[in-house]
């Protein structure tokens, strides 16, 4: 069975099915690529998806060691390149409500570096990833 199915549905939009859940989302091109810029564009999911792993590992870590991560956000910045046309940098700004330990962050931080999507992306891509916790 394969993971998702997606369908062109014209005018630089496409629909994609996750096929276990059934849930949808669609992508247009962006406006500087002849797009309507009307959704995320893929190489937006790129970028997010990247953010999203890191989010989903250092929930993974948080939730075996107690910790709190609930209402942590990232701001995810994506730069292109030209020729060819490509993700040249992901920059993610994590920010968490709760202050950890030094040894919690570094176990987060770690967690979140070596998530799969991470180790998925070309190495000539810069990843500018930076962990904001409150003041103490």
């Amino acid at each position: 069975m394969p993971t998702s199915t997606s369908t062109y549905s014209g005018d630089l939009r496409t629909q994609s099915i996750h096929t276990q859940s059934g849930e949808t989302y669609i992508t247009d091109a962006p406006t500087d690529n002849e797009g309507k810029g009307n959704a995320f564009s893929p190489t937006d999911i790129v970028a997010s998806a990247l953010a999203n792993c890191m989010l989903t590992i250092m929930g993974i870590v948080s939730k075996r060691k107690g910790l709190a991560l609930e209402g942590t956000e990232a701001k995810i910045d994506k730069f292109m390149g030209t020729e060819p046309r490509r993700i040249t940098e992901i920059k993610i700004d994590f920010y968490f409500p709760l202050n950890f330990s030094k040894d919690e962050r570094k176990l987060l931080e770690k967690a979140a570096l070596n998530c799969p999507v991470a180790k998925s992306l070309s190495s000539e891509m810069k990843q500018n990833i930076q962990f904001h916790y409150p003041s103490s």
